[in-house]
């Protein structure tokens, strides 16, 4: 008898148990006799603790029960309604389904009507905790409606490079910044009944080779760069799952990286959930188990044609593997139980257990974005706009009416908006029903509602866009960039790309040219960029204003047209440094993409903004900037040693004429010593602040805002000596200073 057909009998079966047990009478003292009737009752008591009750239920487990938990099941990747993957429930055990989908925009994938919300480097530039849980909370509730029980979200490598392809999906180049988000999306995300996914384990950033590259970087780098989101991820927001990455990692694939997944996951940061791989990121069965693997996923007959997106489509955890490499002694029993255990332990931590899902037809095509949801989507896709130029208060439109506005560019019309508001790859959502707001179609309502008129034109002959601009009183230009997972861009210019699924094609539309025609023509020419990372810009000098609203999800159109009128303010701030041009950033070969197979992080600590400023180089836009539609000033800079950290506390105030929000940012400069940062954020607070209004701000950085990873001694520690406190509104603007004694 197959698995399969077990499984339909057994289900069978707790089904007409179920009846019959609602019939039942109910007696009094027969707590014994039902437990000694309930199979499950060892594990379904919600009264002990998770790891309680798994090491209970996989005590109950036979050899074929605990293999089948350790891969993927029939159909994989897609065909079972949608979903990247799932474990198939073992009902005679009370064993749920496993059910995982992509991605951190959303419900991706192959679902349909749900909400796509703004891609990750967006919420990394709200620079809101509070608003990311919420988006994280959203996104959980989405999923468990649409019977998944696992998002594979968030991602959280850091952009080292400005060229990679996948950092639309991150939280921006800086560790404390991605640690803060990370934690706030996981945490709303497993207020559901959902477990989160923290992504790519580890240095995975770059798409170039990334099946094979392998990321040559130092234990100082590795600690204080790359790890931290992760980190804080397990320690904070107790992780439900960690997906190792494709890429090697200082020799060994990082799904059989032991230093990484037992040393320091396991080990140094006490991690209790379950490491999945990547989609063919799997490359043995007992190493990779023993190296601290403890779920594989794959690409196995994928009905999509292969283009090397994914990994081989071979199976290393199936049951004749695992018996193989167990009869082989390559594999205990001992590690074989802590695999599962690992798998279900968080399950029945987060409540997979005890609110299981019903994945089927009906959850698939069923609507579960709610107007609640899109409203939050809007409010997150303005909040993540960055305002980066707004020569002479262009902005925010006046609402007087009588003006005409011209809508430059494809990326503005329906069809260009619906692959210009989310990346490609995994985190795209399938479009389906084709909802997204446009911005042509936001702009339009409320222009009409002000009294103003909107003019739209394609503009990719350059010739339509400067007579279109010449005749309007304000121009808005948008131009988009087709950033997505399974290659990086090849510089810093416009290419929109079409995507059906999780594979993009570029298109040939020559957007600089269109904008560059915009600006020439009229000085009050707003230029929207729906974009993944920096872009260059040599028009910059000639637009009135500049916008980066990312990729903005569905109602994309709706928030630009808020920020465009001043309904909202653009809140966002930026998580990564823009570089004047390709030249400006700082990689030899041989650090990116790599030699030989092989990429080396030379460069050290010396990642985004901290390269820029140990190199004394002025980027185009600095980190942590972002304009409003008002001012603030700082004042009266306090520094206080509290135990192991310190107390920063400073007066922010509205000066201006309009409510508004600011993001006060606390850097850390530590006593010059080789490959040390001159600065790094290690605080930071968003204030909303009416006219006139002022508040006191105090910020407490823990002992490890000054400890520097001691690769001999293998821990943090703390240098004696005098360290900088700097406070401003981005990393080039520390209006206040002072300093603190640390260490001894």
């Amino acid at each position: 008898m197959t698995r399969r057909l077990r499984t339909v009998l057994a289900t069978v079966v707790a089904v007409a148990a179920a009846g019959v047990a609602t019939l039942a009478p109910v007696t009094s003292g027969g707590g014994a006799a039902q437990a000694a009737a309930d199979p499950c009752a060892a594990w379904m008591d919600r009264g002990k603790s998770a790891d309680q009750r798994a090491r209970a239920l996989v005590r109950a487990m036979d050899l074929e029960q605990k293999l089948h938990m350790v891969t993927f099941d029939d159909p994989p990747w897609f065909l079972y309604y949608g979903t990247a993957g799932h474990v198939g429930a073992t009902p005679e055990l009370c064993i749920p389904d496993l059910v995982l989908s992509d991605a951190g925009s959303g419900v991706a994938g192959l679902q349909v009507a749900t909400t796509t919300f703004p891609s990750g480097v967006a919420q990394a530039s709200t620079w809101d905790p509070m608003l990311q849980r919420r988006l994280g909370r959203a996104i959980g509730a989405e999923a468990h409606r649409k019977g998944i029980n696992v998002m594979l979200a968030p991602g959280m490598n850091i952009a080292r490079t400005s060229f990679g392809g996948r950092n639309f999906e991150y939280f921006g180049e800086d560790p404390h910044l991605a640690a803060r988000t990370a934690v706030s999306v996981i945490e709303g995300i497993q207020d559901n009944p959902v477990l989160a996914d923290a992504k790519h384990f580890a240095v995975n950033n770059q798409e170039t080779d990334r099946m094979t590259v392998d990321a040559r970087v130092g234990e100082r780098a590795l600690r204080e760069i790359y790890l931290p989101a992760f980190e804080a991820s397990v320690k904070e927001a107790r992780v439900g799952s960690v997906m190792c990455a494709y890429n090697r990692v200082n020799g060994p694939y990082a799904c059989e990286n032991e230093p990484l997944l037992t040393d320091v996951l396991r080990e140094d940061w006490g991690f209790d959930g379950f490491v999945v791989s990547d989609w063919g990121a799997v490359h043995s069965t007992a190493r990779s188990a023993m190296a601290g693997l403890d779920l594989e996923m794959n690409a196995v007959e994928s009905p999509l044609p292969s283009t090397g997106l994914y990994g081989a489509g071979q199976r290393w955890f199936g049951d004749d593997q695992l018996r193989a490499a167990l009869a082989a002694g390559d594999l205990t029993r001992a590690r074989l139980d802590d695999m599962v255990r690992n798998i279900v332990r968080p399950m029945f931590e987060h409540g997979l257990f005890d609110d299981p899902v019903q994945p089927g037809p009906l959850p698939f095509i069923s609507d579960v974005s709610t107007a609640e949801h899109l409203a939050l989507a809007r409010r997150v896709a303005a909040e993540g706009t960055v305002l980066l130029k707004n020569r002479r208060g262009l902005l925010p439109l006046d609402r007087s009416g009588g003006r005409t506005i011209a809508v430059v560019g494809w990326a503005a019309n329906p069809v260009g908006a619906a692959n210009g508001t989310a990346g490609g790859g995994s985190s795209h959502g399938s479009g389906l029903p084709p909802r997204v707001v446009s911005p042509l179609q936001g702009i339009l309502e409320q222009a009409t509602r002000n009294g103003d008129r909107v003019v739209y034109v394609e503009g990719s002959t350059g010739l339509d866009a400067r007579l279109a601009a010449e005749a309007a009183d304000v121009v808005v230009v948008v131009a988009t960039d087709g950033a997505t997972e399974g290659s990086d861009r090849p510089d810093l210019g416009l290419r929109p790309s079409v995507c059906l699924t999780v594979f993009c094609s570029a298109i040939p539309i020559e957007q600089e040219r269109m904008i560059e025609a915009a600006t020439a023509a009229n000085p009050r020419t707003v230029v929207v960029l729906d974009v993944g990372g920096p872009v260059r810009m040599p028009w910059l000098e000639d637009a009135g204003a500049v916008l980066v609203p990312w990729y903005g999800g569905l109602e994309h159109g709706n928030a630009l047209a808020d920020v465009l009128y001043g309904v909202r303010e653009p809140g966002g701030r930026l998580p990564q440094t823009f570089p004047t041009t390709e030249r400006q950033v700082p990689f030899t070969r041989t650090q990116y993409p790599g030699t030989a197979g092989r990429a080396k992080y030379s460069e050290g600590l010396l990642v985004g903004y901290r390269w820029f400023d140990a190199k004394r180089k002025q980027p185009m836009f600095p980190f942590g900037y972002g304009l409003g539609y008002t001012r603030f000033r700082y004042a009266d800079l306090t520094v206080r040693r509290s135990g192991a950290g310190a107390v920063v506390g400073f007066r922010v105030t509205n000066t201006g004429r309009r409510a508004g929000a600011d993001v006060p940012q606390v850097y850390v400069a530590a006593p010059a010593g080789p490959g040390e940062p001159p600065r790094q954020l290690q605080g930071f607070r968003k204030v909303r602040l009416a006219p006139g209004e002022s508040t006191r701000v105090r910020l407490r950085l823990d002992r490890r805002a000054f400890a520097h990873w001691d690769v001999r001694r293998d821990r943090w520690e703390v240098d004696p000596g005098r360290y900088g406190i700097l406070v401003g509104p981005h990393s080039r603007d520390l209006r206040l200073r002072g300093a603190v004694r640390m260490g001894g």
